[in-house]
């Protein structure tokens, strides 16, 4: 008797041993779940967040090339602009010629009409 009461106590022992183990088992695969499914959401928005990266990456390498082409636009057209030394010279022969003296068809015929007064 005493022999089996031992027994039965080792048994019980065990049991309880391999119930503690399960609920540990038990506690594990949730633990492991849950880090599954965070994994998952994480994984997704990253995901995202790379497309969004790329979209705007992609933005962005259009708008440079926009720039780009903009500058060279600008470059072509100024080289069409007057140097400065051709526009020294065309002030020079402006201020020669005094434009501003210069007398209308209009003011000869006046001055000649005044003349023939006189």
């Amino acid at each position: 008797m005493v022999q089996e009461a031992e027994t039965s106590n080792i048994l019980v022992d065990l049991n309880t041993r391999i119930r503690v183990l399960e609920e540990k088992n038990s506690q594990l695969r949730e633990n492991l779940l849950i880090i599954n499914q965070n994994m998952i959401e994480e994984y997704k928005r990253l995901i995202q967040e790379i497309k969004t990266i790329n979209s705007d990456l992609k933005e962005t390498r259009e708008d440079m090339q926009n720039l780009r082409e903009i500058a060279k636009h600008v470059i072509k057209e100024s080289a069409g602009f007057a140097k400065k030394d051709s526009v020294l010279v065309l002030e020079k022969y402006i201020n020669l010629w005094d434009p501003m003296k210069f007398t209308t068809e209009e003011d000869v015929l006046k001055i000649m009409e005044h003349q023939k007064r006189a």
